[in-house]
């Protein structure tokens, strides 16, 4: 058996290339962990979000607190609540994060494959995270 207390592990700052806005990774189960499968817990302050990017065996997000969006290629922008759990398939382009005016903090959930669990683009364009703005 082996037990992370709460505060073993710090929280951490992703790299600006990968997000827009103010974003923490708290994590859950990480790369020092025997599993492929990796969890972070993840807030996102108002207006900050991911860049576009896939993961090669998929992501599953649980939301916990705030409101999000949430944008794949080619499909509408959608609204994240709380309670909410999101899929995405393996391969599927897309982008994440919170409301422009309210924080989001989710649980993300991805498998390790060679190491590597996502493949990261370009930014989201102001654009494209407006268009769920409306809802």
């Amino acid at each position: 058996m082996m037990i992370h207390r709460l505060g073993d592990r710090p929280s951490q700052t992703p790299s600006s290339e990968y997000f827009t806005g103010k974003v923490r990774f708290d994590p859950v189960v990480s790369a020092d962990d025997p599993s492929p499968v990796k969890i972070l817990s993840v807030t996102f302050e108002p207006g900050a979000r991911t860049a576009w990017h896939t993961h090669p065996m998929g992501q599953t997000l649980h939301v916990l607190s705030g409101f999000g969006l949430a944008g794949s290629k080619g499909k509408p922008v959608q609204v994240l609540r709380p309670g909410d759990t999101v899929w995405f398939a393996p391969g599927e382009r897309h982008w994440h994060g919170a409301s422009p005016d309210c924080a989001l903090t989710h649980l993300a959930v991805q498998t390790s494959v060679g190491g590597k669990t996502s493949d990261w683009m370009e930014h989201v364009t102001d654009e494209d995270y407006n268009a769920g703005r409306a809802e």
